[in-house]
């Protein structure tokens, strides 16, 4: 069995995954992946067409095939996931087979400062306010727990010192 190697960001939008991604990438000199920005790419057209024309199933399968890939990867990597990634029994075994998870969090409050004036997030169109993301939120909450290895709260805090957290527990290299 192959030692597990990638370290996979989970976690609800705006938490700050991609921020992470590039200043883990950066201090481990490992390669990164933005998951929805390699679907993106692949399926060249952005996330809300994506959702608009292939529905919501399509996009989650896009996912899953991309996990499957990535578990075949030989160099670890830096994986940062879309924020429904983990909701999949399916993606939360391929991540945990093939890497370590890292589950970052923060407040819905935390949350609606950072995604405000975000246009790109087709779950929280006409419902950008605390009340609702601090529903979804827990609505996904057992599955991220299911899913993460490691838990890293990012509220108040700098880049620096939640990579620090992180490459002190899931970097074996």
């Amino acid at each position: 069995m192959a030692k597990k190697k990638h370290i996979f960001l989970i976690g609800f939008m705006g938490v700050g995954k991609s921020t992470i991604s590039s200043e883990l990438s950066r201090l481990s000199k490992r390669k990164e992946i933005d998951t929805d920005a390699q679907i993106i790419k692949e399926q060249k057209m952005t996330i809300p067409e994506l959702f608009e024309k292939k529905g919501e199933a399509y996009f989650r399968n896009c996912e899953t095939n991309l996990l499957e890939r990535l578990k075949e990867k030989e160099e670890a990597l830096i994986i940062s996931c879309g924020g429904g990634m983990a909701m999949r029994k399916q993606n939360a075994a391929l991540m945990k087979e093939s890497g370590i998870v890292v589950w970052l969090t923060a407040t819905p409050e935390t949350i609606l400062e950072r995604v405000r004036e975000n246009q790109d997030r087709p779950i929280l169109k006409g419902n950008m306010n605390v009340e609702f993301i601090a529903e979804l939120m827990e609505q996904r909450r057992k599955k991220y727990e299911a899913a993460a290895d490691i838990i890293v709260r990012t509220d108040n805090r700098t880049v620096e010192e939640i990579c620090r957290e992180i490459m002190s527990q899931a970097v074996n290299d």
